[in-house]
């Protein structure tokens, strides 16, 4: 991915698990969707709420829409903005 501000680029999937962050790079790449992989903290649970890493896929604004349209298609569930 090009040099971009962190600020320029777009989350669009977090990936909980080591299996489903490799599956969505391949999707991302068969797709030639250029994106850029960050593991980050999330907060999960209600009840018992816990702090886990993930892996944070960003892309740039401009690619976001289809990015989510291709793994919408492929059954997965999107970030969405804001």
């Amino acid at each position: 991915m090009p040099d971009q501000p962190d600020d320029d680029l777009e989350l669009v999937y977090i990936a909980a698990k080591l299996e489903e962050a490799r599956t969505i790079e391949a999707i991302l790449e068969e797709s030639a969707i250029e994106y850029e992989v960050r593991v980050e903290q999330y907060k999960a649970g209600v009840v018992f709420a816990s702090v886990r890493a993930g892996a944070f896929f960003y892309v740039l604004p401009e690619a976001a829409p289809g990015c989510r349209e291709v793994l919408r298609e492929r059954g997965y569930r999107v970030h969405e903005p804001g």
